[in-house]
């Protein structure tokens, strides 16, 4: 009995009766805020995803190189190499459609000339305006 109050009085997480009344407070505030941060987490999905992860890495015969690589394939994000493949078409893509953007002004100037056509000068007549 003595020993498991000692170890109750050691352990940094659980409030004991040798602190201030202010100080128990703060402990029990921080203690509820944890609890409710990992309330949080089970209900969002995070500490099971996170578990079969973990559990999927140390079941890995030939472990990775980098642990923290073989976690985010794992969750879903894409690898360094994966990321950069990405980057590349992203800029590839936001060039054409800089370009695309550029082509289309430059077609819808010239169909608003060509719907309206500068005023006629007299002695014109009715030509055709010229390509």
């Amino acid at each position: 009995r003595r020993r498991a109050a000692l170890i109750a009085r050691a352990s940094p997480h659980a409030p004991s009766d040798h602190h201030p009344p202010s100080a128990r407070s703060r402990i029990m505030a921080t203690e509820q805020k944890k609890e409710a941060f990992r309330k949080y987490l089970e209900s969002a999905g995070v500490i099971d995803s996170l578990t079969k992860v973990l559990v999927s890495l140390y079941e890995e015969p030939d472990k990775p190189a980098t642990a923290i690589d073989f976690l985010k394939s794992n969750l879903g994000g894409p690898t360094p190499a994966e990321y950069e493949a990405l980057m590349e078409e992203k800029n590839a893509l936001a060039a054409e459609l800089e370009k695309t953007q550029t082509e289309l002004a430059a077609a819808q100037t010239k169909i608003e000339e060509l719907e309206n056509p500068p005023a006629a000068e007299e002695g014109e007549g009715d030509a055709a305006p010229a390509e």
